[in-house]
């Protein structure tokens, strides 16, 4: 009978340390999990962050090129009005 309440106690023993063993490895998996949602959720945000950027930046690539370029064909004809002998 002793022998039997051993086996039971040390059984039940066993038992509560995989159970603590288990919840401790999820309890890792878990926060892994919740750090790389969040990793993935900030990358999203930079990402379109970034593409708002680069739309900023072709609208003023665009814009400093097209006055720039009627300017260059005002300025060859006029290249020789502007020009100033020295004294």
């Amino acid at each position: 009978m002793l022998n039997e309440v051993a086996n039971g106690a040390a059984g039940t023993g066993l038992f509560i340390v995989i159970a603590i063993i288990g919840l401790f490895a999820w309890f890792l998996v878990n926060r892994a999990s919740v750090r790389a949602n969040e990793q993935i959720r900030l990358l999203e945000a930079l990402l379109e962050e970034q593409k708002r950027q680069n739309q900023l930046l072709k609208t003023l690539v665009e814009a400093q090129e097209n006055p720039a370029q009627a300017a260059e064909g005002a300025t060859d004809e006029s290249d020789f009005i502007r020009l100033i002998p020295e004294r």
